[in-house]
């Protein structure tokens, strides 16, 4: 007997690997060739606007409440969780929102291992105007961007042209 495989639920862990996989490498990198409280500059044309510059956060985003390491230890793994119990849910629902939830799912998983591993989450990708970020902290917030759009935009037109049909009359007249 073949089992089908549920594509459009593997989306969204097949986007989680590739996030956790690309973070956990470049944050490796990162460890392994840039000094502590560092910068590099790969190409030098580019040093006003990004560099790479090595850093330790025990907080949340942005070095935020470095004393609450545990408590987004915690908040990390319960979104973790939760998006792994309602994937089945989510596997039906929009690309859109698989994309997302996929890119928060790698994003979250990703820092979630290196405060567990480490204590600390590695940070190095440096633009200057803003605070030092990684990849996983880009997929946290692409896939934020891509949730907040689908639930003002795409979400309520799903719910408006649902209603229609059911406010559309019926062969006998009535409304259905």
């Amino acid at each position: 007997m073949k089992t089908r495989v549920d594509w459009r639920g593997a989306v969204l862990f097949v986007i989680a690997l590739v996030v956790i996989a690309l973070d956990q490498y470049t944050k490796a990198l990162v460890r392994e060739h840039l000094p502590l409280n560092t910068s590099w500059m790969p190409i030098p044309w580019l040093d006003p606007l990004v560099t790479l510059t090595h850093v330790r956060n025990t907080g949340a985003a942005f070095g935020l409440f470095p004393s609450l390491g545990g408590v987004f230890r915690i908040v990390s793994l319960v979104v973790v969780v939760a998006i792994i119990f309602f994937f089945r849910q989510l596997a039906a629902a929009s690309w859109m929102l698989r994309i997302a939830l996929g890119l928060q799912l790698g994003g979250a998983s990703g820092n979630l291992i290196d405060r567990f591993v480490h204590g600390y989450v590695t940070d190095f990708v440096d633009v200057r105007v803003w605070p030092i970020f990684n990849v996983a902290d880009s997929a946290i917030v692409v896939g934020t961007v891509l949730l907040a759009y689908y639930a003002l935009f795409v979400e309520p037109s799903s719910t408006q042209k649902a209603e229609a049909t059911l406010q559309e009359p019926c062969a006998d007249g009535e409304s259905g």
